[in-house]
Formats: C-alpha cells, structure tokens, sequence
C-alpha cells in the first residue's frame, strides 16, 4: 500500500459524497419501512447505519 499521489482521487470526492448521502437517504426510507412492518430491529440497525454514514459525510465535508 503506501502513500502515492492521491491529487486524481479529488475528481471523484463529489461523486463518492453524493452517493453516500444517496445512501444516507435509501437506508432511512428503508429503515422506517422496516419498522412499519414490525421488524424493528432491522429497522434500527439501517436508521444507525444512515446516522453514521451521514456523520461520516459531515467530518469529510468540514
């Protein structure tokens, strides 16, 4: 592994933090209709898993 040049990987940080916040988005949709369903611990798991994708997308944003 090692430290290259990461100066060509700045082209895809607007496309890597869309599709995380795309699936920021699809797991809380998920989530709560999980939780309408019944199954409600499923359902918390994906609404953690957005939190902490979301919390992931705000450090790298600031």
């Amino acid at each position: 592994m090692g430290g290259g040049d990461l100066s060509g990987l700045s082209a895809l940080y607007p496309l890597v933090m869309g599709i995380a916040m795309l699936a920021v988005l699809a797991l809380a949709w998920g989530g709560v209709a999980v939780l309408r369903r019944g199954d409600r611990q499923r359902g918390v798991l994906m609404l953690v898993c957005a939190l902490v994708i979301l919390g992931n997308v705000l450090i790298w944003t600031v």
